[in-house]
């Protein structure tokens, strides 16, 4: 999912609507659940998920207006979130509008959902699953936040512990690091996260978080158009390569990066080709295990070495 024609969006505190303001015309998604669906905005971010996740788990749909799989998905949560009477929260984040959010959350691909209790991200699927799965993960979303039990894992796993994965078990941590990035503050995020692994040095989000902020550091020190220039003028040129593979990857066009990498992989040697494959692994490591286009990188990657 591009932000924009090679364009790196990093949010600003800037005020795009009011809570729950009615869906854009067209094809997109249109609120039906009354009270229970919001649009969120970087302004309402805090009050409108963070806040609310104290009484009841918030989910996040991210999508947008061009997405065929979006407008499967988001019918089907709104249609949930009224049946389940305010046991949980519908926060629809429409990616175009808002992609300094899509940013700050680690979107990579749409739809997107992710579960926010207590402050802290808890749970999250791509893609638009079927109903009944998507039922299924949000019954143990909710048993969970009514109880002390687990949180849902992805959906079609079991529920995991709390501790599960390195998860973010109620850390405030996570929730101070999501509001920085979503104000394009990326000192007071890194800060946040190095907290939580402080306190739990086995926590992955935040260990992503980090590699995710040390991304979009390294993007922001560059001017895309010299970069993207200077990469088509010099294919076997490792360092020009990867700074187009971060824009890339920044702008959520996570094949593209991949496949630049792989290729440059397959074609170098030596000292090249280990400083490409090493940054391709860390590139892999900001998608979750399970991502598909993970598997397909890293299959590429094994045909391209061996």
């Amino acid at each position: 999912m591009r932000s924009g024609p090679g364009e790196l969006r990093i949010a600003g505190a800037v005020d795009l609507g009011a809570l729950a303001r009615p869906a854009p015309a067209g094809p997109g998604p249109a609120p039906g659940g009354g009270a229970n669906v919001v649009d969120v905005t970087e302004a309402n971010l805090a009050a409108e998920v963070l806040e609310r996740s104290r009484r009841v788990p918030v989910v996040l749909d991210f999508w947008a207006s061009w997405c065929g799989p979006c407008r499967q998905l988001s019918p089907v949560l709104e249609r949930l979130a009224a049946e389940d009477g305010g046991s949980w929260v519908l926060a629809k984040v429409d990616c175009d509008a808002e992609p300094g959010l899509a940013q700050a959350f680690g979107i990579q691909g749409i739809p997107a959902v992710k579960a926010v209790f207590d402050g802290a991200l808890v749970a999250e699927f791509t893609g638009a699953l079927p109903e009944a799965e998507v039922r299924r993960w949000l019954d143990q979303l909710t048993a969970a936040a009514g109880g002390a039990g687990a949180a849902p894992g992805p959906a079609g796993e079991a529920p995991a512990g709390p501790d599960a994965g390195g998860g973010a078990s109620g850390d405030p941590g996570y929730a101070a690091a999501a509001a920085a990035l979503a104000r394009g503050d990326l000192t007071t995020a890194e800060a946040a996260y190095r907290a939580v692994l402080d306190r739990d040095p086995g926590a992955r989000p935040a260990t992503v978080g980090l590699a995710r902020i040390a991304l979009l550091t390294r993007v922001a020190a560059l001017d895309e158009r010299r970069a993207r220039l200077r990469a088509a003028e010099a294919p076997d040129d490792v360092e020009a390569q990867i700074a187009v593979a971060d824009l890339d990857l920044a702008a959520g066009a996570v094949g593209d990066a991949f496949e630049r990498l792989v290729e440059l992989v397959r074609r170098s040697s030596g000292g090249d080709r280990e400083r490409a494959r090493t940054h391709l692994l860390g590139l892999f490591e900001l998608l979750e295990p399970s991502d598909p286009q993970l598997v397909r990188g890293r299959t590429a990657l094994a045909n391209a070495l061996f």
